[in-house]
């Protein structure tokens, strides 16, 4: 950082600041305060937190957890506040992004890998290059007086942004606002009781346990094939979507945000009120395709119901923590579904039915431009 000199700490200094209102990491003998990428790391903020306050050369390069990009380095620059002043906290790691000045990047999305999707978006300088929307002012207003085309719009909500510190972008920007954002714990405390609920009233009219586990098994598995078709056939309706301001801020409104700021922690589960608005149809099929047995009915529907509870609460903690093996591989597809390929990978629980219908997503080659 030329023209001005950065403060030295002492090893116990840097050690001092390990939580999540103060995060102190070390990469050799530079010393980074990671506290605004705390919420947002695509790990989780578990992941960072236990690093708070120690240097994070070696799980940076550490393959097994996930061997971290030029990205991560870029990062680090940008947050780097002042050096060590003793030389025991280990060596310099090589290889970070500012020695190099190129790197690989999606034409599709502008990004290269998970990190990119945490990289904080500058405002002012997005709005000049793109003329898109600006994260400063409510969002929806913007778009809906906007007149821009479909293939403007589907080209910018598909280059994701990241608004500061892990908050959430103005959408409303009013009374509305408090309506689009859902905490993750939401779903199943508001959810759970009525599945359970249903589920024994369900179990009670029929005539065995096996039967009735049958029906509410069904409906869990159905539910999966539901998680894909929505996915890709309504929430990335891209190719019949209506080049129309009503069609654009539907589609925003419904999945594009999702995509535009992709690491929003409290937009990434459905909010109740629009989860009754698309689960009463299903209700209503349930209910036509068992006219023959209403408790039979209801049991395949709160299977049903308890499947996008898992949906919803897998989908958040693949963007926002650190996984077991098995989701770490889950987390790793889906997030490349943002960054490098978001016309295949629809399955977010699973890739089960991506195989079945050919759209599972395989990595394509990046193309090499020069960063900016």
């Amino acid at each position: 950082m030329p023209g001005r000199t950065l403060p030295t700490f002492t090893p116990a200094e840097v050690e001092s600041h390990n939580d999540a209102n103060s995060c102190y990491v070390t990469l050799g003998s530079k010393v980074y305060d990671v506290t605004d990428f705390v919420a947002g790391h695509p790990g989780g903020e578990e992941l960072v937190l236990e690093y708070a306050g120690k240097d994070v050369t070696e799980i940076l390069r550490d393959p097994t957890s996930h061997a971290h990009s030029d990205s991560a380095y870029e990062i680090l620059d940008e947050c780097l506040i002042g050096f060590v002043s003793s030389e025991s906290t280990g060596k310099a790691a090589n290889g970070s992004a500012s020695q190099s000045k190129e790197k690989a990047v999606f034409a599709t999305t502008g990004l290269s890998c998970e990190e990119d999707l945490s990289v904080e978006t500058d405002y002012s300088k997005d709005y000049q290059t793109h003329k898109f929307l600006d994260l400063n002012k409510p969002l929806l207003v913007q778009l809906w007086k906007s007149n821009f085309t479909k293939e403007f719009y589907l080209d910018q909500i598909h280059r994701p942004r990241h608004y500061k510190g892990g908050e959430s972008a103005p959408l409303f920007g009013n009374f509305l606002e408090p309506l689009s954002k859902t905490a993750w714990y939401v779903v199943p405390i508001m959810w759970l009781p009525p599945i359970t609920y249903g589920t024994i009233v369900g179990f009670s009219g029929l005539a065995n346990v096996p039967a009735a586990a049958a029906y509410w098994v069904g409906g869990l598995f159905l539910w999966t094939l539901i998680e894909y078709i929505m996915h890709r056939f309504l929430f990335h309706i891209d190719k019949w979507l209506p080049d129309n301001r009503v069609g654009l801020t539907l589609h925003f409104l419904l999945h594009g945000i999702h995509h535009y700021l992709p690491m929003d922690k409290y937009r990434l589960v459905m909010p109740p009120a629009l989860f009754v608005v698309l689960a009463t149809p299903f209700y209503k099929l349930a209910h036509t395709v068992f006219f023959y047995n209403w408790y039979a009915a209801v049991t395949v529907f709160c299977g049903g119901v308890f499947g996008y509870v898992c949906y919803d609460m897998t989908h958040y903690f693949l963007h926002h923590r650190n996984l077991p093996s098995y989701y770490k591989a889950l987390k790793k597809y889906h997030l490349q579904h943002h960054f490098a390929d978001f016309d295949n990978g629809f399955g977010v629980t699973s890739r089960f039915w991506d195989r079945v219908f050919g759209t599972e997503l395989e990595m394509p080659s990046p193309k090499n431009v020069k960063t900016q």
